[in-house]
């Protein structure tokens, strides 16, 4: 993979080990157009690569993801040209992720939030330090979880839990992620790069073949029930972005007040 061909990505390859690292810590690695471009790229680069036989994804700095960021989402409200492209690339995002058949580990440092949160539970192995918190606040900004929380949520966790959580928008420790399934194991700040590594090198090593069809077999399911569950969200959400109570959310985030949702 050239790392010059992403502009808020950072790739390194190392013993058949991709690195991609959400690189715009200054934000906490919110998403804008750039990045949101480079992902929906990056999962096929890596399925493709031939140098790649297992990648690690992180966040540079001290997040992960802190899911979209809020100036970029305000300039879409209303505007149903961008809206439907920015729902065509998240759309592109999930199925490339579901198609990925290469091991991927998740090494969350921080915050993985909104697309951000769904972007580690796409990953085969999620590790989270303790520090770190997940959750899908879409409904928190007015609108659908539609960029894969509505599909994978209730698969990790069961429906009960997953619209506890995907209804209200609250955010979940990394420990009580690990206890309710939604995450693989919560460790330790100083041993999160080590854990990730070891079961990078562990997949890298391993009978290849049968862990990548396996992977993919697991993905089957998945890729099928998004034919009705991603598409759905996906869609909903492009209309709740035209929506009143998104751009009263989005304000109310900017002014540092809370919102006084109307309904429409």
């Amino acid at each position: 993979m050239n790392p010059d061909d992403y502009g808020a990505l950072e790739v390194s390859t190392v013993d058949r080990i991709t690195t991609v690292v959400l690189n715009r810590p200054e934000h906490r690695n919110a998403i804008d157009p750039v990045l949101h471009a480079d992902l929906t790229r990056v999962f096929t680069d890596l399925d493709e690569d031939p140098d790649t036989e297992v990648a690690i994804l992180t966040g540079a700095g001290g997040a992960f993801c802190a899911g979209g960021d809020i100036a970029w989402l305000r300039s879409l409200a209303g505007d149903l040209t961008e809206v439907e492209r920015v729902i065509r690339a998240d759309r592109r995002i999930t199925e490339s992720a579901l198609a990925l058949e290469k091991p991927l580990v998740a090494k969350v440092n921080g915050p993985a939030v909104g697309l951000g949160c769904t972007l580690a539970l796409f990953c085969d192995f999620v590790y989270a330090s303790e520090r770190s918190v997940f959750g899908d606040p879409h409904v928190s900004v007015g609108l659908v979880a539609g960029d894969g929380g509505a599909l994978l949520w209730p698969q990790l966790v069961g429906y009960a839990r997953a619209r506890r959580y995907l209804l209200t928008g609250d955010l979940i420790p990394a420990p009580e992620a690990a206890d309710i399934g939604l995450i693989t194991e919560c460790v330790a700040a100083d041993e999160l790069d080590h854990t990730a590594q070891a079961m990078a090198e562990r997949m890298r090593d391993g009978a290849r073949m049968a862990i990548k069809f396996t992977k993919a077999s697991i993905n089957a399911g998945l890729r099928q029930a998004a034919v009705a569950v991603a598409d759905r969200a996906a869609s909903t959400e492009g209309l709740t972005m035209m929506s009143e109570d998104f751009v009263i959310a989005l304000d109310a985030f900017l002014a540092k007040e809370p919102p006084t949702f109307v309904g429409r």
